[in-house]
Parts: structure tokens; sequence; C-alpha cells
């Protein structure tokens, strides 16, 4: 009787210690950060809200963009994908501009990862909004139009908001990924940029797991 006792409660524990043990595989302080307080989300209701803090102006957002480009490709049914550049500087605010109007001129699709190209492969000098206004015309834009979208209120709105959140979400380096307004995933706190998703996306189940 105490034989089968014992195997009944180690059937029992068995689960249990899965469930500890899916629980365990990523830890806050170590793979994630949370983030305090918890900040709003703009995801619609029953997604959770994936945002990527990068910039134009940063190599290591270049490299992980195929990272970004694969997950997307295979992303979780319940999450949302949304970008967010940060603008810690004059040069970092100006590319943070271009990726705002292309987005508002229906480019952005054309143009994102072939800005970075520009950048880092093509090794293009852009100084000025307008020399990155002329090498936009190629997706079918006006410079005018460009630089119309680039210094517009909404644009203006946007950046000002990318300032109050970015340090709000305790970015301090880009590459950066947000989840659910409640963690910070990085390529350093997951092992490699190639395992940021992997941690993503147990955030993203845990998150939806959690949801009333």
């Amino acid at each position: 009787m105490y034989k089968y006792a014992f195997v009944l409660l180690a059937a029992l524990a068995a689960p249990a210690a899965l469930a500890q043990g899916l629980l365990e595989k990523y830890q806050a302080g170590t793979h994630y950060y949370p983030i305090q307080p918890a900040q709003a989300v703009t995801a619609p209701k029953g997604k959770v809200e994936v945002v990527e803090v990068f910039s134009y102006a940063c190599i290591h957002c270049a490299h992980f963009q195929a990272e970004v480009n694969a997950w997307k490709k295979a992303m979780p049914a319940n999450a949302s994908f949304a970008l967010m550049p940060a603008a810690w500087n004059a040069t970092w605010e100006m590319v943070a501009r271009a990726y705002y109007a292309s987005e508002a001129l229906g480019i952005l699709d054309q143009s994102h990862d072939a800005f970075f190209n520009a950048i880092f492969i093509e090794k293009i000098p852009f100084a000025t909004i307008e020399d990155i206004a002329k090498w936009y015309t190629k997706f079918g834009v006006t410079e005018a139009a460009f630089l119309d979208a680039a210094k517009s209120f909404t644009t203006n709105t946007k950046v000002q908001r990318s300032k109050q959140m970015v340090p709000k979400y305790g970015v301090d380096g880009t590459p950066s990924v947000v989840v659910a307004g409640k963690y910070r995933v990085t390529g350093q706190s997951a092992g490699g940029y190639d395992k940021v998703f992997d941690v993503v996306n147990f955030l993203v189940a845990r998150e939806a797991a959690a949801a009333p």
C-alpha cells in the first residue's frame, strides 16, 4: 500500500516539477530585467506588446535585424511588434526622424533594412536630414515630402515620446527588447543576440498565461 502511495505521489509531483523547471528556465535579473514601475502599453487587447528599442546609428542593431526579421515570420500569434528609435543625441534623433518619416510615408517596409545597409555597408555619409531625404527618394517620395514628414508635428510628438519612454524602460544600450512594458531583454542578458527572442517568447507566453 505504501509502495503504491509513493508511486502516486511521485506521479503527481512530476508535472509540478516540470512546470517549476519551465518557470526557472529564464530568470529575472539574469536573462531579463523587470521594469519598475511597469509601463503602459499600446498593443491591442489580447496581444502582448513587444517593442524593440533601436537606432539606425547602432551597428549592433544592424546585425540584430536578421534576428528580428526571422522572429517576425514566426512570432507568436498573441504578440504584437513595434519599433521605437532611441534619440539620445542629435545624430540618433536625426535618424529617428528618418524612421518616423518613412513610417508616415508608407515606405518603411521597403526602406528599413536598406537604410541600415546604406549606413554600415555602403557607408554613405549622411551628415544632415537633407542628405537622408535625398537617399529616400529611391522609394518614390520627394525630398520635400520626406522633410515635411521628418519635421512634422506627429514626428516631433513621437520623438518626444521616445525620449520619455526609453529611460522609463531602463534602456541604456541598443538593441533592447521590451515585453509587455514589464521586462527588458538584451543580447547580454539573453546570452547572445541569437537567444534574445527565446527569452522574449518565454515572457510572451508567461504574460498570456497570466492574463485574466
